[in-house]
């Protein structure tokens, strides 16, 4: 019998898979796609990313990124990352490097998807594959989590995101977050002549439409187009419990607060790790309070931010109070790396 079956071969998905063979386990992964899979993502991965990829046996090439930095139309400020380096990095390559080291260490990635779920004392079965678990990483909005009924209504602003690429020379090795009265910019270093910009707003409108709103930024973007726009959302998704039986949520299935802070990879591998520690330990119910903890920072960090940004008042202050508190806009970006 499989002992870890996975629905989604996302980084959350094939990170999961890797613990569990690197943990002497025999994981499946199912999905639908074709290598490499791309998506709407702010491509930067904190300090901590990277660590959990090396820690995973993973090698992927990018741009190195020192820290964040914050602009409005006036200001800006900057940070360093406390220890180590961030890396900015195409999802597709990203993508492709996690499902070569899964194919290395003997993980199986089937075709399909993971419709029907039944589950008794002892086993799952899903997809016509029997395992002893079921891992449930089929992303934001994760059909399995709702078919369990996971899913919690949220009465907050939607927030969706849409991003592209541009084919030039990246100015700076910080991730720079542009903030305007509509929404922030995201602009990551990728490659030695290639810049991932996203946009994260309220408002269901165009991605020039958004962008619009930061001529300084849009100044610098000259280049050919690299890709096309993606985009996704809404972002906010809030979840029950991330245990139901045999089966286990991680990465964005198991819940998302915003891309404001930049931490969704690093906290689904990180929370890959957990899950598979407690499938070890034969104690799936601890992964709940290990999640929690896991993802404790990013929330009320991010929270925080929210709750700023959807009042125009106090959406104003958020670059120019971190200038006058350089120590604290540092603390906080140490924290999240």
């Amino acid at each position: 019998m499989i002992d870890v079956l996975v629905a989604g071969g996302g980084p959350a998905g094939l990170g999961t898979a890797i613990h569990a063979a690197l943990a002497g386990m025999e994981a499946v992964v199912v999905e639908p796609r074709a290598v490499p899979i791309d998506k709407a993502c702010g491509e930067g991965l904190m300090p901590s990313g990277v660590a959990a990829l090396r820690s995973l046996g993973v090698d992927v090439g990018g741009a190195r990124l020192r820290g964040i930095r914050y602009l409005d139309e006036r200001r800006q400020v900057e940070a360093t990352f406390g220890d180590g380096h961030g890396l900015g990095v195409r999802r597709t390559d990203l993508h492709a490097a996690l499902h070569r080291r899964a194919e290395d260490l003997g993980v199986k990635v089937l075709p399909g998807h993971v419709d029907g779920v039944r589950q008794s004392r002892d086993e799952i079965e899903a997809a016509g594959l029997r395992a002893r678990w079921l891992v449930a990483a089929d992303g934001l909005h994760s059909p399995l989590r709702r078919r369990l009924g996971l899913e919690l209504p949220d009465r907050r602003p939607r927030r969706y995101g849409l991003r592209r690429h541009y084919r030039i020379a990246p100015w700076t090795e910080f991730v720079e977050v542009h903030w305007a009265a509509g929404g922030e910019a995201y602009v990551t270093p990728v490659g030695e002549n290639l810049v991932g910009v996203a946009v994260l707003s309220s408002r269901r409108r165009g991605y020039a439409e958004h962008l619009a709103e930061f001529p300084a930024l849009l100044a610098r973007l000259d280049g050919p187009g690299g890709s096309r726009t993606r985009g996704a959302g809404p972002l906010r998704q809030r979840v029950r419990t991330r245990v139901a039986g045999r089966v286990l949520l991680v990465g964005d299935a198991a819940g998302y607060t915003d891309a404001l802070t930049g931490e969704g990879v690093s906290l689904a591998l990180h929370s890959a790790e957990a899950l598979v520690r407690c499938l070890r330990a034969n104690a799936p119910q601890d992964y709940e309070n290990a999640w929690r903890r896991l993802s404790r920072r990013h929330r009320l960090l991010t929270g925080a931010l929210l709750a700023a940004r959807h009042r125009p008042a106090s959406a104003r202050l958020i670059v120019p109070a971190a200038r006058r508190l350089p120590v604290v806009f540092t603390a906080a970006v140490r924290a999240l790396g």
